[in-house]
């Protein structure tokens, strides 16, 4: 049996987040992470300016943007062949006017490069988290590996993600807000060009979003939900020629997805948990809240909620108190924006994707148009996406 503060599951964003800062204020941190390292594909690689201000706030902002990244500082949509202009990132406070475009898994090795720093923090790399460890009263105390050893916490953050089964076995009640689509997921090769083309493209009942990763696109191609083996007995061929057709700026580099192993489907979910916490035990990140990828927010949201239950927990727990009667304040703190954003993109499936997969869509609505002609008011998406809502900075302490 071994002792710490917090045992952190799930390697992500959010759990190697909140292992950075409790560790930075001097608690023991164990962070489980299932796979033996970060190196695979992951569908969020969105770095927003929230992000990147924080780091900033933690005095890594330089040594973060050394990792391999592109820059998004506007996002466009193309509707019908033609470009309209969306969200501009550049007029936003901070020092991150930009969304940065990094591999996510450069991104959880540079938060456990920093980490490592600091005595009190332990990332254990192909150890899942197998069971909870229930103690007196009930209150959880711990985890149980899948290799069978033992290891006690004051607190137990779930952070691995929307399937966690201990959540589930945990019993926190959670609400499932329906979402209408399921996304493909595939890249496209490319030639490095001197601007940033990542866009979202609209015509005759197609939807799709070309990520500008350099040399590549990566591609989500937007499907209603539970069709994907329709699109996949039509063919591969009749894939690509759709794919080409709907943006055109993917046509040249189409033929490299072959077949359907080039072709991942991911399974879209909207929910939230309505209660994040029981003694012993918090959940947070896609643990806590499954976003939909539309605005690409949820690394972003899951951060935020690392970054405040640090500001809430990390001093309390380093004067010795008992955590429980602090968990309530993380959730509401975290709600909110929740909340927000997920009533944001519900908004969104409803009155674009929906609309855009049933063909209702011939012509750019008339607020992208205002938007693309009013330069001013592009600032407000970009505040929203870039920014989020109730946004968190670090206030936990520095005493590792």
């Amino acid at each position: 049996m071994e002792k710490y503060d917090i045992v952190i599951v799930g390697g992500g964003p959010a759990g190697m987040m909140a292992g950075l800062l409790f560790a930075r204020a001097g608690l023991g941190v164990a962070v489980l992470e299932k796979h033996r390292d970060f190196l695979r594909d992951f569908r969020g690689d969105t770095v927003h300016p929230s992000t990147l201000d924080l780091f900033d706030e933690l005095g890594l902002f330089d040594a973060l943007l050394a990792e391999p990244h592109d820059k998004i500082e506007e996002i466009g949509a193309v509707v019908a062949g033609h470009d309209y202009r969306l969200a501009d990132f550049t007029h936003l406070p901070g020092r991150g006017r930009f969304v940065a475009l990094m591999p996510q898994w450069h991104f959880l090795d540079f938060v456990a490069h920093q980490a490592r720093r600091y005595p009190g923090f332990d990332l254990r790399m192909e150890t899942a988290g197998a069971a909870l460890i229930a103690g007196e009263g009930g209150r959880i105390a711990g985890v149980r590996t899948a290799q069978g050893k033992e290891l006690r916490a004051r607190l137990v953050i779930l952070a691995d993600g929307r399937d966690s089964a201990l959540r589930d076995a945990a019993g926190l009640p959670r609400t499932d807000l329906g979402v209408p689509i399921d996304v493909f997921w595939f890249r496209v090769p490319k030639e490095r060009g001197a601007e940033n083309r990542t866009a979202a493209y609209l015509s005759q009942g197609q939807m799709v979003v070309a990520i500008d990763r350099g040399d590549y696109f990566q591609c989500a191609r937007v499907i209603r939900k539970g069709s994907a083996a329709e699109v996949r007995e039509r063919g591969i061929a009749t894939f690509r020629t759709d794919m080409a057709a709907a943006a055109p700026v993917i046509a040249p580099g189409i033929a490299a997805v072959r077949d359907w192993d080039d072709v991942k489907l991911l399974s879209v979910s909207l929910d939230r948990l309505t209660r994040w916490h029981r003694p012993g035990l918090l959940a947070i990140g896609d643990a806590a809240h499954a976003m939909s990828p539309v605005g690409g927010v949820g690394i972003n949201l899951a951060i935020q909620d690392a970054v405040a239950a640090a500001n809430i927990l990390a001093a309390p727990m380093l004067r010795g108190e008992d955590p429980d009667a602090l968990l309530a304040k993380v959730q509401a703190r975290r709600m909110f924006p929740v909340k927000v954003i997920q009533a944001i993109q519900r908004a969104a499936h409803r009155n674009v994707l929906e609309r855009a997969l049933s063909g209702e869509i011939a012509h750019a609505p008339l607020l992208l148009r205002l938007f693309d002609r009013v330069a001013l008011l592009r600032r407000i998406p970009a505040r929203v996406l870039g920014l989020g809502v109730r946004r968190e900075h670090i206030r936990s302490p520095v005493g590792g």
